[in-house]
């Protein structure tokens, strides 16, 4: 996907109105350091990690945190009058004042070891997120076992987790698997020198990340199998490689959309809405589309990375646009 310069300007312009938490990889984002801990007594909440079969698979969504975007019935929607993004809002009983963005990361288990879909923050991109290395601990999932690394995207939310404050790999046995156009998109050094200012904190973000695991990088192009049990579904527009998965075992199915979709209440009731983080607002606009209908039609579980913990369920077609069905709790696996 070729991205002109207004394009990248209104890039810009999202992280540079953007939060730290939500700002990419930019420095003063960087600069927060881990999150704090968890506060003792009552306002400490259970571990956050819920698992579920696929076929004869486990798989396991873990919480990172959130970050919060003040005041998002301004500018957090490009194409949607402030009162009718605070009403959807007030619809699903969120509050119209600030917006928490649900930050969740997917571990499939494998005979090889385990598969970890995205990486979150690392602690690095604010106090309210960077739950990962404490959760996955939680949920019996040692970092020296995860074999593969997932990436859905370049988003500093979904890759800084890679590596700790010092650059340091976290996850020191895994291969990385990530899709050849976002590679090819961030790692340009011509788009990179080409950036507006808010942006260069991203491109330096990527490079630093993937840094310590250029030896054990693997692209794919389009779509394919990652592994068994796991087709990429390009997924283009929220960036130029953004890359959706599909896992299988059996008749068993579950689609982890990555940022295909930010909250539920906003992008599904309104597929049509341009979110601030859209580097190509038309293309995520259709891709959307695209996705809702097949999960909508096939009734395939989604996983989403910025849906409300656990962060799984359905898509329904209601109207014009659609709504989440969350999947039963179970207690049991």
């Amino acid at each position: 996907m070729e991205l002109d310069r207004r394009t990248l300007l209104q890039a810009a312009g999202a992280l540079a109105m953007a939060p730290a938490l939500l700002r990419l990889g930019m420095a003063d984002a960087l600069a927060q350091g881990t999150a704090a801990p968890a506060a003792a007594g009552g306002a400490q909440q259970a571990p956050g990690f819920y698992r579920f079969r696929l076929g004869s698979r486990v798989v396991t969504v873990v919480h990172d945190g959130f970050g919060r975007r003040p005041n998002p019935t301004q500018g957090f929607v490009r194409n949607a009058e402030p009162a009718a993004v605070e009403a959807a809002l007030r619809e699903a009983f969120l509050p119209t004042g600030h917006l928490d963005i649900p930050y969740t990361v997917t571990v499939l288990e494998t005979p090889d070891g385990l598969v970890l879909f995205d990486t979150g923050t690392g602690g690095q991109l604010g106090a309210t997120a960077g739950n990962i290395p404490a959760n996955m601990k939680a949920a019996g999932l040692d970092p020296a076992r995860v074999t593969l690394i997932v990436l859905t995207h370049f988003h500093g939310d979904h890759i800084t987790g890679l590596t700790d404050a010092e650059g340091k790999p976290v996850f020191a046995n895994a291969e990385v698997v990530l899709p050849k156009a976002e590679y090819d998109f961030w790692m340009d050094e011509g788009q990179a020198s080409r950036a507006p200012e808010a942006m260069k904190g991203a491109f330096a973000n990527v490079r630093k990340r993937l840094e310590p695991y250029k030896a054990r990088i693997r692209q794919i192009d389009g779509a394919g199998q990652v592994v068994a049990g796991v087709q990429a579904v390009p997924s283009f527009g929220h960036t130029p490689g953004h890359t959706s998965y599909l896992l299988a075992d059996g008749n068993d199915q579950a689609m982890l959309l990555g940022d295909v979709t930010n909250r539920p209440e906003l992008n599904l009731r309104n597929p049509g809405w341009h979110l601030i983080f859209d580097m190509d607002a038309a293309m995520a606009e259709a891709t959307r589309r695209r996705m809702f209908d097949r999960v909508a039609t096939d009734r395939i579980r989604c996983i989403g990375y910025h849906f409300p913990f656990p962060a799984n369920g359905y898509v329904a077609k209601e109207g014009e646009g659609y709504r989440f069905v969350p999947a039963t709790w179970s207690s049991t696996v």
